[in-house]
């Protein structure tokens, strides 16, 4: 099966898997080697070809069962569909939400004074965002559904992943949710999970979500009963519609890896055995073709160092950030801005040790983190 022509299609619940299978055509059965099994299907008139997964409810297993299909089928996207708790009432039941970002919610740190939000985040891609968008506007999705009576309205909008089945809006932590996530239109229990999956593993991932119930103290099993199957008929509609446009786009942009950043023309070469090679420029196991490497430039990583401390500013002021914390990174931040101040590769090694004290202090914190990874790498890369 070509990845060029493939999207993975993973649901929580037998109703969401249903609601998508029913779009497709000559499935097959696909068995993984450790039992898990997904069926593989055409989206009639198209050339798409859905990889269709069930994972069960929660994070944790979503998350092996999305990095699983991912290294068996290296799909072109990965999606999540199914049915979400709305947060908000200006959500309808049967509205389709499909997330611009992610939010592990749980994630946090309990001290004497109060429990601090350490949330995980992940944005949608940009690439997909907009098709998400082109989508909605074109309504053309809406042809997939059986009556298009009272057709639902599409949100892209921040959805909330946590590990617990939300259904208050007094409790303490839906307090908590709606207080400190109160962009998230949807609340679920696997965005999270598969978002860090399709994270470690480089590949575009979109969640996509059918409002079943208000998540509020009024989900009932009769309204489960009426408005699951609904939902999630929504849902698959609109993700489907999403998976055939993601492969017609991908024959005119056909590949969306990222490129290295070392240089335009940087080459890779792994091999066994004597290599014989012409070559402008090596350092290390690294070739150049024809062209000079280009490194950072101290000035700019000065620069960059800097910007942390916004960053960190920022997560402190959303008490995101503990305050013994924040002095201790604060100091870090310094020690590392004086030693890149030095001309000497001993300034230098000294400024990596504070980067990565600093990088073990905020673990957890929704972007920082990221960015010391990235400044890290750079300050490694200086000659």
């Amino acid at each position: 099966m070509s990845r060029m022509n493939t999207v993975v299609v993973l649901t929580a619940l037998n109703v969401e898997y249903n609601a998508v299978r029913k779009h497709l055509a000559d499935l097959q059965l696909h068995r993984h080697e450790a039992g898990t099994r997904f069926e593989v299907g055409s989206i009639p008139d198209t050339d798409c070809r859905i990889a269709l997964g069930l994972t069960g409810a929660g994070n944790a297993p979503a998350a092996v069962l999305a990095e699983r299909a991912i290294h068996e089928f290296r799909p072109v996207a990965i999606l999540f569909v199914g049915i979400a708790g709305a947060l908000w009432d200006s959500t309808a039941l049967g509205d389709v939400v499909i997330a611009s970002r992610v939010y592990a919610y749980h994630g946090g740190t309990s001290e004497d004074d109060g429990f601090f939000a350490r949330p995980r985040t992940w944005e949608a891609p940009h690439h997909l965002a907009q098709l998400v968008n082109h989508v909605a506007r074109s309504q053309s999705w809406m042809d997939r559904l059986s009556s298009h009576a009272n057709p639902p309205k599409v949100h892209f909008s921040p959805i909330a992943a946590g590990e617990i089945v939300q259904n208050s809006r007094v409790s303490r932590e839906a307090d908590w949710v709606r207080t400190r996530y109160n962009d998230a239109a949807a609340i679920e229990m696997e965005a999270a999970g598969v978002a860090q999956a399709a994270h470690f593993n480089g590949a575009p991932v979109g969640i996509v979500r059918g409002i079943s119930d208000r998540a509020d103290g009024t989900k009932t099993s009769h309204g489960d009963v009426m408005w699951q199957p609904q939902a999630a008929i929504n849902a698959a509609a609109f993700a489907v519609h999403l998976a055939a446009e993601l492969i017609a786009e991908e024959t005119i942009v056909p590949s969306r890896r990222t490129e290295t950043a070392l240089s335009p023309a940087s080459v890779f070469n792994v091999a066994s055995g004597t290599v014989g090679i012409q070559a402008g420029n090596v350092s290390g196991s690294t070739v150049w073709m024809n062209v000079s490497p280009v490194g950072p430039r101290l000035d700019d990583m000065a620069a960059a160092v800097s910007a942390l401390r916004v960053h960190l500013d920022r997560d402190y002021a959303n008490r995101e950030v503990d305050e013994d914390t924040y002095e201790a990174a604060c100091a870090e931040l310094k020690t590392a801005e004086n030693a890149l101040g030095e001309s000497s590769g001993a300034g230098r090694k000294t400024s990596l040790l504070a980067l990565k004290r600093l990088s073990g202090l905020v673990t957890g914190t929704t972007n920082i983190a990221a960015n010391i990874a990235a400044v890290i790498t750079a300050v490694n890369a200086l000659s």
